[in-house]
């Protein structure tokens, strides 16, 4: 079900969370995210993604602050807009917020936006960022219904929620990717950039890229860093982007 007509490169955001979630395990700085955050921009990524929540059990806002100058490429910062967050990313000021409906007790994203029913805070907090030069993002199911009130909240991007896409492929391969494929088109006609993430991983992220058109970029975390513990994170991210080379 490709379409080749669509090829275009798609960059891959890793998610350091996890690195931060071994090190708080002990306290002190060992992994060490900067470090890691540098190895893997050497290493090919093409972007730094972490998700601070407002308990800090992985990522803390002083480690935002303190990747900033580190992240030589994308700085891409997810988070529910509450105040705080808001004003962290505006002093940070990454390259890209992608914005969540995570609540604070929930262990990791697990829906999109309804973004009808969030439309004016929504609106809001992109007009902020924006007017400070930030891309925007919004973590989106596949609705129509959905993409369509994206389009008018005046964000620059919307990411595509996988978790379903990862479930469902374990049973029809490539055919999983259908309704994203679906959802990427009608997004690009709207004029809207994609991103993509969850569950993504090595068993599943080629017949994603393969199928889904416009895609701009995936954010990869908890399955890039555990394969890392078996084969160094050098080799698994060459694996992810390899991956990502496109059907010619």
């Amino acid at each position: 079900m490709s379409d080749t007509s669509k090829v275009q490169n798609t960059r891959l955001s890793v998610n350091v969370n996890k690195i931060a979630t071994l090190r708080n395990a002990r306290g002190g700085s060992v992994p060490d995210l900067l470090h890691a955050a540098s190895s893997i921009q050497s290493f090919g990524g093409q972007g730094i993604t972490v998700h601070p929540r407002p308990d800090e059990r992985h990522i803390t806002y002083q480690d935002v602050r303190d990747l900033r100058p580190i992240v030589q490429r994308e700085f891409n910062i997810e988070g529910y807009p509450s105040e705080d967050f808001i004003q962290l990313v505006l002093e940070v000021k990454p390259e890209q917020v992608t914005l969540v409906p995570d609540p604070p007790d929930v262990i990791t994203s697990n829906a999109g936006w309804d973004v009808p029913k969030h439309e004016h805070m929504l609106k809001e907090a992109i007009l902020r960022f924006s007017d400070a030069g930030i891309r925007t993002s919004l973590f989106m199911d596949t609705s129509e219904e959905g993409i369509y009130a994206a389009a008018l909240t005046g964000t620059s991007r919307i990411e595509l929620y996988t978790e379903g896409y990862a479930i469902k492929h374990k049973e029809m391969g490539q055919d999983a990717a259908i309704p994203y494929a679906r959802a990427a088109t009608l997004a690009h006609g709207l004029g809207l950039g994609l991103n993509a993430g969850h569950d993504l991983d090595l068993s599943n992220l080629r017949d994603f890229s393969n199928n889904v058109p416009y895609l701009d970029e995936v954010s990869i975390g908890h399955a890039l860093i555990s394969d890392a513990l078996y084969t160094g994170l050098s080799k698994t991210i060459a694996n992810y982007l390899a991956c990502l080379d496109k059907v010619k």
